[in-house]
This record gives C-alpha cells, sequence and structure tokens, in this order.
C-alpha cells in the first residue's frame, strides 16, 4: 500500500515540506485511540533471537533508526511502533540553528537516492532535553551530537561537552558526529589528533556521571585504506565503544542522474541505495582489519531485508535504515527482523 498509493503522492511533494507533513501525519494518528496498538501490531516482531547485547545495553532486535530523521527527538515514542530496537536523535547541537539555505533536500528517484546539504538544523541542546523527558521507554535511544556552524574551531570540544552533558540522563548511548559533510569547516574533525582530543575530553566527562553511557564515532564512506587505519588505531587507544558506517557520501559516480540534474543540485550528502557497496566495503574492512575488536553500526544503502543482511555478513553487529525507510516504508522493519529470524533458525 505504501509503495503504490502513499509514496507516489508523496513524492510529488517538495522532500522537506513532506518529511514535516509525515511527521504530523504520523503524530495525529496515533492519537486516535487503538491506533499505536494497531500499527504495533502491523510491524513489531518479538523475538528473542533478535535480541542483541551491545556495549552494555540490550537491544530488543538489531534494526535501528538513523538520526537526522527524527532531528529534535519529537517522534521517537510514535516511530517505536514500527517496529525499530532503537532510534538516534539528532544531530543535535548546543544552539538552535536553522541550517543552510532552502532548497537543501533532493530525491534521485532511479537511483534511490537522497542528496542533503541540511546543515545540521535543529531546535538545539534544550528543546532536545524537553522532548527526551517525555521518554516512554519503549526502546533504547542514542543520542547524536555536533557543533554549532558558526562556532570557532577552538571551541569545537565544548560544543560537543555541553551537549554530552546536556544529553546524558537522557540517552542510552552517544554518537560523535565528525564526518558530516553539510557543515562547513569541519576539516579539524577529521584531523587524527583532534579526534583523540575530543573522545578523550568526552570519556572524562563520561567518567563524572555514576553511569556512564557508551560513544560511537560516524564515519564517512569516502574514507581510503590509510585513513581507515586511522579509525582502527583511533578507536583501539582511546577504546572507545564502536563506530557508525557510514554517514553520507559526497561522490557521485555511477549514478543514474544525470550531470545537469547533479549540477542544477549542487554539493550535500549522498545517501540511499548509491552508497549500499560503499558503505559496506568499510563495515568489512574495518571489521577485518581489527579482528572485530569493537562494535560496528551499519548503515548506508538498506532498501530491503537482503541488503541488511549484507552489512551484517560484512561484520555489522547492528544496522540503521533512513533513506530505505522513506522509499520502501515501514515494512522494511519487519522484512528485516523476519529474514533474521529466518536465518537464526
Amino acid at each position: 500500500m505504501y509503495k503504490l498509493l502513499l509514496r507516489p503522492l508523496l513524492f510529488s511533494f517538495d522532500p522537506e515540506k513532506v518529511h514535516y507533513f509525515t511527521f504530523s501525519l504520523i503524530r495525529n494518528f496515533s492519537k486516535i485511540p487503538g491506533m499505536s496498538a494497531l500499527f504495533r501490531s502491523l510491524y513489531v516482531v518479538n523475538d528473542s533471537t533478535l535480541e542483541r547485547e551491545l556495549f552494555g545495553l540490550t537491544f530488543k532486535n538489531p534494526v535501528g533508526l538513523a538520526a537526522g530523521f527524527d532531528k529534535n527527538a519529537v517522534l521517537y515514542n510514535e516511530l517505536a511502533n514500527f517496529g525499530f530496537g532503537f532510534i538516534e536523535i539528532g544531530t543535535v547541537t548546543p544552539r538552535g540553528q536553522v541550517g543552510n539555505p532552502k532548497k537543501r533536500l533532493f530525491r534521485l528517484k532511479d537511483d534511490k537516492g537522497i542528496i542533503n546539504r541540511m546543515g545540521f538544523n535543529n531546535e538545539g541542546l534544550e528543546a532536545a532535553i524537553t522532548q527526551l523527558k517525555k521518554n516512554k521507554g519503549r526502546l533504547i535511544i542514542g543520542g547524536n551530537i555536533g557543533k554549532n556552524t558558526d562556532t570557532k574551531p577552538e571551541d569545537y570540544t565544548k560544543d560537543y561537552l555541553e551537549c554530552f552533558n546536556g544529553l546524558h540522563p537522557y540517552v542510552d548511548y552517544f554518537v560523535l558526529n565528525v564526518s558530516c559533510p553539510n557543515v562547513g569547516s569541519h576539516a579539524k574533525l577529521n584531523d587524527k589528533d583532534y579526534l583523540l582530543e575530543l573522545i578523550s575530553e568526552v570519556q572524562k566527562a563520561n567518567a563524572n556521571f555514576e553511569k556512564q553511557k557508551p560513544i560511537l564515532l560516524k564515519i564517512a564512506p569516502d574514507l581510503n585504506n590509510n585513513q581507515l587505519d586511522e579509525i582502527v588505531e583511533l578507536v583501539n587507544e582511546t577504546n572507545l565503544d564502536g563506530v557508525i558506517s557510514s554517514n553520507t557520501s559526497t561522490d557521485r559516480t555511477d549514478l543514474k542522474a544525470t550531470k545537469e540534474q547533479l549540477a542544477e543540485i549542487g554539493n550535500g550528502g549522498l545517501s540511499g541505495q548509491p552508497i549500499k557497496s560503499k558503505s559496506t566495503r568499510v563495515i568489512k574492512y574495518l571489521a577485518d582489519k581489527s579482528n572485530k575488536s569493537f562494535p560496528i553500526i551499519g548503515v548506508g544503502g538498506i532498501h530491503s531485508a537482503e541488503d541488511a543482511l549484507e552489512k551484517i555478513a560484512a561484520g555489522a553487529d547492528l544496522v540503521q535504515v533512513y533513506t530505505g525507510f522513506i522509499y520502501e516504508g515501514p515494512k522494511l522493519i519487519k522484512k528485516i527482523n523476519k529474514a533474521l529470524i529466518k536465518k537464526a533458525n
């Protein structure tokens, strides 16, 4: 029904407007008595074989929603009814910011992809905290954190620490987003020496809390093998809890979209099917190079159960969907979980 009726209708409008319209639709439908229970009966799969123990947390199932969808933590309780095992909110920055100028979100329908240059648009830390206080405890919540666009390089760490300390009581794990191509002056965030400093400072802050929260690093799919070797060294040196592979890509090779279409769209991060192989390659390289010494969350181009199983076979412990959720609809999560149960049995 989604792909035949709802998606063609939604895809006939501006992607960003549709995003907020869909949020309103899900929120309002969920307020109708019995609708949340109906959604759960349609999409939630409960089976002990789906449970995953990772960095001290128990995930009901290994299929999550990637950051960027529920930036301000306004819909995670309702989205839990679609069968996710975990949801990552954000990217959250200390202060709210409007992000990059519109139009900044584009569909590549023939490629089953999306290009965005949103620029960490969000309502800020305090707004996220207000929403997270409404958590009904249905599933694990991750907090994806970043810096404000206008923050000076010498204050980057301060931004991450402010978000980390503020969100700490309300999320189950953290993701340091240092690989988004849509924020200005982020070159420093890819420097290994700076990452060592950032991770060290966040870990010190973590130690001040009675209960420590897992900290993960989200990396780009465009890294070469030397850069990936540095990531492995970084994780081992800092005892980081894990890596998310991967963020969006700046690469535009082998797309069905024409050069004219791409020129009209301009810069931004590419997600969806076009980056599936890139993401999987990074996952496999990290898993092999590290002898699977740290957990990996695989994200990038998962549009089917087979895509998810491929990520897991490459070395991912959990997977996340985003663009696939938009293109394939909520049944995707159920299909992946059903395939995992079948594989386990």
